[in-house]
């Protein structure tokens, strides 16, 4: 049984793309923006944890902010099906424009809030609300960014162009990190904990503002337009009726490379402080370095899939995935030499990079318009909120427990998910439902038996 995209129209959509680089840079920097303000949080939490919670012992406050974190990483499924219909229904400029509106919101509220030494238990009910917004503007972001940057991209290079969509979400990582390191090094510990924390919430609502006046410029995608005119229905209804595979599928893949995702970029790192024992300021220099060469791997990875096909370089991850997560994790954990500790880095993302940056176009290409920002949304959020948000915790639980190695087998496991999510799909490229007009017509099996 394969996964294959759902029927259409063999009426050709137009090939030239006017705009292509200018739509995908206006794409990408709301992308940008949005996890620049998801990883501001986590990154600054430690300073205004005091602010917003009752004095006391600071690992409660921490503990606090951190729950609120996982409450936005909870709302993500709602965002993307919420914003996924919206996409579907309004169009994907104006989903795009709503995503990163919600999140400047955010970002805004979290930094005029006064403390909980002003207005007490308002402060952390005003921070779980601005978190919220912020986690359904993520939610949403993905399946509306992914559908977005597939459909405005040109035909036999669109592996290429939706690429950028993760080389923004490691660009917005490694702005929040840099903003950090700026300001640890301008501001007093003094400063940073009164009103130094506030300024990159600051700098994450502006550069929202501005990037939703970019957005409104955007042209909106020929394929919504056409499907606009033939008004087909969509909605979560028709999703789960007429693609339940396509879905599943796209749970398969998502899982997998979530939990590799967080594991290899964001997990990492601490790894190395605490079990292979490097200094904090190594091993946050060891991941900088490394997401920085992560970046230049997606639109590599992408034009490969232009090339060679989607799933060939997606096997690259699940296969090499599967072989190298236990041995990457365990010679990490046993090394003190930063080099040797880069490379292994390096190794594994090398591996993720034939994930990451098919993971808008690969899902994509498997739904009709009416339905494609819901279909990659929503399932590629559930992935992310319950098997992403878990990963950190499941690490360190496994640690505390003393079975450490139980996480890197677990990690393979779920990239194996991905491995048979990748037997099952057709090769989206060959027959993309993004190279033709879609109809109402009834659907082609979309299954091969």
């Amino acid at each position: 049984m394969m996964v294959g995209i759902p029927g259409a129209k063999e009426l050709p959509l137009p090939h030239k793309k006017p705009g292509v680089v200018a739509n995908v840079v206006r794409g990408c920097l709301g992308n940008l923006v949005e996890w620049y303000d998801w990883f501001v949080y986590a990154s600054f939490s430690i300073y205004f944890a005091a602010s917003f919670f009752p004095a006391g012992n600071q690992t409660a406050q921490l503990l606090s902010t951190a729950v609120v974190f996982a409450v936005g990483f909870l709302m993500r499924p709602l965002g993307g099906w919420l914003l996924g219909l919206y996409a579907d229904r309004f169009g994907r400029r104006a989903a795009l424009t709503l995503s990163v509106t919600l999140m400047s919101f955010g970002s805004l509220t979290i930094a005029i809030t006064p403390g909980y030494a002003s207005i007490g238990i308002l402060a952390p009910v005003i921070l779980v609300v601005a978190r919220l917004a912020q986690g359904l503007s993520v939610g949403g972001e993905f399946g509306s960014s992914a559908t977005y940057l597939s459909e405005i991209a040109t035909p036999r290079r669109r592996g290429f162009y939706s690429s950028f969509q993760y080389v923004s979400i490691t660009v917005g990582q490694l702005a929040a990190l840099l903003v950090m390191i700026v300001m640890q090094s301008l501001l007093t510990e003094a400063q940073m904990y009164s009103w130094g924390w506030r300024v990159p919430f600051v700098i994450g609502a502006i550069a929202g503002l501005v990037v939703m006046y970019l957005r409104r410029s955007m042209e909106e995608s020929e394929h919504f337009q056409q499907n606009a005119l033939t008004r087909r229905r969509g909605g979560l209804r028709v999703l789960l009726s007429e693609h339940r595979r396509q879905v599943f599928a796209v749970l398969g893949l998502a899982i997998g490379g979530t939990v590799a995702f967080y594991t290899f970029t964001s997990y990492l790192q601490k790894y190395m402080v605490n079990t292979a024992g490097i200094p904090k300021p190594t091993a946050s220099l060891i991941g900088f370095a490394a997401l920085f060469l992560f970046i230049f791997m997606q639109p590599i990875a992408g034009a490969l899939s232009d090339r060679w096909g989607r799933r060939p370089v997606m096997f690259g991850f699940s296969v090499g995935g599967m072989v190298l997560t236990v041995p990457i994790m365990t010679l990490v954990g046993g090394t003190d030499n930063p080099w040797i500790a880069f490379l292994l880095m390096v190794t594994a993302l090398v591996f993720l990079s034939g994930y990451t940056a098919l993971s808008a176009i690969i899902k994509a290409e498997m739904f009709p318009t009416n339905v494609r920002a819901l279909g990659v949304g929503l399932p590629h959020a559930l992935a992310t909120a319950i098997f992403g948000g878990l990963s950190e915790p499941i690490a360190l639980a496994l640690k505390q427990a003393g079975h450490e190695s139980v996480f890197f087998w677990w990690v393979t496991g779920c990239i194996a998910l991905t491995f048979f999510a990748t037997l099952v799909v057709k090769e989206p490229s060959r027959d993309s439902s993004l190279e033709v007009s879609d109809s109402a017509s009834p659907a082609r099996d979309s299954v091969a038996r």
